[in-house]
């Protein structure tokens, strides 16, 4: 399954007249890689998201161009929280009335990868997180772990 998204990482960044190499440094990252990552021949992971949100003082929603609310009313201090995560996914996948198997045949992945994400043993994925987010219509904010509701 090819997954197109549509991050807003190019125009956030031209907004705060930042070049590449900058953002690059604030991620601790290669220019080269962050290039890759705007132009989305490579998808971000989300912890580098993560950074951004809190340096952009925005929400990851609309980094990844979920929402059209910017939320920068509020002071993020955002943390990657692989437990918190878990547990959300494992609230989300309960709500909709999925098993683990579902899940995992809807992401393409196996039954074990959706496990040690709901167990916190791994961090979801930027591209799972994404495809949960787009179908089911809720915060990517909350998938990762970085918002209580």
């Amino acid at each position: 399954m090819v997954i197109y998204m549509n991050f807003r990482l190019q125009k956030i960044r031209e907004n705060k007249e930042l070049s590449q190499k900058e953002v690059a440094d604030i991620l601790k990252v290669s220019q080269p890689t962050y290039s890759r990552w705007e132009k989305e021949v490579e998808i971000i992971p989300l912890n580098k998201l993560i950074l951004l949100a809190n340096y952009y003082n925005i929400s990851l929603d609309y980094i990844c161009n979920l929402s059209n609310n910017r939320k920068e009313n509020k002071i993020y201090n955002y943390k990657a929280d692989k437990k918190i995560s878990g547990n959300n996914i494992v609230t989300f996948r309960k709500e909709k009335n999925l098993t683990q198997k579902e899940l995992a045949s809807f992401l393409n992945t196996t039954p074990s990868t959706v496990c040690a994400y709901e167990k916190g043993k791994t961090f979801i994925l930027t591209s799972f997180a994404y495809q949960i987010c787009k179908k089911y219509n809720i915060s990517i904010d909350y998938i990762s772990g970085v918002t209580e509701n």
